[in-house]
């Protein structure tokens, strides 16, 4: 019988597919092959059955896939020791796929920072030598590596938000983040980089000035620009400047926000920022990073949402109590709703008219059933579902409510309705581990549901619904013991609210309408005077 070489049988360039194909796969025998067929070395029979090589390919392709899922479509990076944060890999058996995938330009900025963070990560000869700089002796200049560490500033919920946002910062302007977790972060998250740490050095010589960084310290870049310590045409600037972007900083720390000062920051080599908001929507109206940002971001409303998914892993500590608490109370339900509620001035937001509102806007929404108040007992049906509503609130009484009120009377639907509130802290605590550990778990698990209602101004709300990838109801906020009307309003897209934004227009010198500049930055639906990043066809 006649042999002939397989670049006859299937045609050279179908050789060359089947090889870059087996390749990516990574399928060890059908490499050697490919390898083998591209050289010419193995002859086939020429009745060899092509469609069972193809059929071979794709299956082993489609077994990848499940690997590449688990990586978030390329989001993580690999190399981690699996064991260690078993999050990182178990996340996708616990809720849908995203339909939101990352750009290969965002890809390859993650990959490219990764590089950048296990060159100049701490006690790494770059590090030291950067670190030298800090003190009173050295003068500063250009360094190999330059660096934003994080200070921790409010909740669990404004931590969050504002490290995505840092670490975003630090990407555009090739920075490496360091992050300052004090006792009340311990064992919340892993380590989101391969090889490396994102932890600030217990060391680290201004570590003992933090407690002193506040609005009125003197390195602020706000008072060095107030007291014209340095301005945009400084040559020399200082080895570490404090950004101060928090809830009540005042004109010349937004400054900030301006093209002309980013230039000059560009030349400090440590730069530590203490915020409570999440900054980034202001990041789309500079022009210096606008080109980056839209091939990061094409899709506007994704920046928290994969920002977030590749910083935030729980720890194994974290994540057995989401496991936990999902499986027992969970998992066996067809749907689950997320309820967040935050009350944040009970004058004007009694118990019992939130409670009303929240029954107004989960009906109205169709979210959850009605319950019959005329009968007790419904007849069983085949075609049952059950509902699952998690509820998290410093409050127990929201819980018991709706608990007593599904316990107590059948649904209009036939519907089973199982209520649940993993834990009620009364307040917030600042300072408690255990208390933020609580609070990182409870958002976690309301980013696994399927649909969400959150509560205004909330950070929390805003990491769930990022996390999850969810456009929340959003209940309006009371106003002197009145339910609003509507309710409640669906979110227009899942990404968090910048609360106070610069309202100042660096270039024309005055203060604009920030809210109409570009198509994709629009006021938020609960904080009127926030930006909040959008679809362009919205």
């Amino acid at each position: 019988m006649e042999v002939k070489p397989v670049n006859k049988v299937l045609g050279f360039g179908m050789v060359r597919t089947l090889t870059l194909v087996a390749c990516l796969v990574a399928f060890p025998t059908l490499i050697m092959l490919s390898v083998i067929y591209q050289v010419g070395m193995l002859n086939l029979p020429e009745e060899f059955d092509k469609v069972n090589i193809l059929e071979g390919i794709a299956q082993n392709a489609a077994h990848f896939d499940v690997g590449v899922n688990n990586l978030l479509g390329g989001l993580l990076p690999s190399g981690f020791d699996h064991e260690s944060c078993l999050s990182r890999y178990q996340s996708v058996q616990y809720r849908k796929p995203s339909t939101k995938k990352p750009s290969p330009y965002l890809l390859s900025k993650l990959r490219n920072y990764e590089n950048l963070h296990k060159r100049c990560g701490p006690y790494t000869k770059s590090y030291n030598e950067t670190l030298n700089l800090l003190e009173p002796s050295n003068i500063s200049s250009p360094s190999d590596c330059k660096y934003m560490v994080w200070k921790a500033q409010a909740g669990l919920g404004n931590r969050i938000l504002t490290m995505a946002a840092a670490f975003l910062y630090a990407i555009l302007t090739n920075r490496v983040l360091l992050v300052e977790h004090e006792s009340d972060m311990v064992d919340l998250f892993c380590e989101p980089f391969p090889n490396t740490s994102w932890l600030l050095p217990l060391d680290f010589p201004l570590k003992n000035e933090f407690r002193k960084l506040n609005q009125m310290y003197p390195r602020t870049f706000g008072n060095m620009l107030k007291n014209n310590i340095i301005n945009a045409s400084t040559d020399l600037p200082p080895s570490f400047v404090y950004l101060f972007l928090a809830f009540r900083n005042d004109h010349y720390d937004k400054l900030f926000y301006c093209e002309e000062h980013q230039a000059l920051l560009q030349k400090v080599p440590w730069l530590i920022v203490k915020s409570d908001e999440y900054f980034i929507p202001s990041f789309f109206l500079m022009p210096s990073f606008e080109q980056e940002l839209d091939k990061m971001f094409p899709d506007k409303e994704t920046v928290f949402h994969h920002l977030g998914r590749y910083l935030f892993h729980p720890s194994n500590k974290a994540w057995g109590l989401i496991t936990r608490f999902y499986q027992s109370h969970l998992a066996k339900a067809d749907e689950r709703i997320g309820i967040q509620i935050r009350v944040f001035d009970p004058k004007s937001s009694s118990f019992e008219i939130v409670m009303d509102q929240i029954l107004a806007c989960t009906l109205k929404e169709n979210l959850l059933p009605e319950v019959d108040k005329e009968r007790f007992i419904t007849s069983p049906s085949k075609n049952q579902t059950s509902k699952a509503i998690l509820i998290t609130s410093l409050h127990p009484e929201f819980y018991e409510n709706m608990r007593d009120m599904y316990w107590t009377f059948p649904t209009l639907s036939g519907e089973v309705i199982g209520v649940y509130q993993p834990s009620h802290e009364q307040h917030q605590q600042f300072g408690d581990g255990m208390h933020n550990m609580k609070a990182w778990v409870e958002m976690y698990l309301l980013s696994l549901s399927d649909f969400l209602v959150t509560s205004s101004w909330s950070t929390f709300g805003y990491v769930a619904q990022g996390l999850g990838g969810l456009k929340p109801w959003i209940l309006y906020k009371p106003e002197q013991q009145v339910i609003p009307n509507p309710a409640c309003r669906r979110a227009m897209s899942m990404e968090p609210c910048f609360h106070l934004p610069p309202t100042y227009d660096c270039k024309a010198k005055m203060e604009v309408d920030m809210g109409t500049v570009v198509p994709y930055v629009k006021y938020c639906e609960d904080a009127t005077s926030g930006l909040k990043l959008v679809n362009n066809n919205l």
